[in-house]
């Protein structure tokens, strides 16, 4: 893989960890959330993920890269797409609670079938892969401008 190509492959992780962040951070906004548009209560949402084809690395990347993998093989490296985002449909605990206006007949109040624990972790985890293809990036910036730096002397 050329230098460009593993800024790009860095760059889609970034897009992709944004994401689950994201999904991350509604599920956290909405883990009290007992009526929704869909009726019912809020159903816990994630992000499916594959790698990338060759064929979808940018233009430039795939030029660069384009004397790697020349039997075209799906190797490690050309990045990482979000498929799409999908909802948990397991059922959120039952709290006793006929008062509540969305329980149902039997006074039971369906809950989200988020855990906020859990969700922490997954935001930790995402943030710290967001930190590590910025991390990437910054390395392959220094080393294009070490070449540069070598060219010039």
């Amino acid at each position: 893989m050329s230098m460009f190509g593993g800024i790009d492959a860095s760059a889609s992780g970034l897009t992709a960890e944004r994401l689950r962040m994201d999904v991350i951070s509604n599920n956290i906004a909405n883990a009290n959330t007992t009526r929704t548009p869909e009726g019912g209560a809020y159903k816990r949402r994630y992000v499916v993920f594959e790698p990338r084809e060759k064929k979808e690395i940018g233009k430039f990347a795939g030029f660069l890269a384009g004397a790697i993998n020349r039997n075209n093989q799906r190797g490690a490296g050309n990045g990482v797409r979000a498929v799409r985002i999908e909802e948990d449909r397991t059922q959120g605990p039952l709290v006793y609670d006929p008062g509540h206006p969305d329980a149902n007949a039997a006074g039971y109040l369906e809950r989200p079938n988020v855990n906020a624990v859990a969700e922490m972790v997954d935001m930790i985890t995402a943030s710290r892969s967001y930190e590590a293809n910025v991390t990437a990036i910054n390395a392959a910036k220094g080393m294009a401008m070490k070449a540069l730096d070598i060219g010039k002397g």
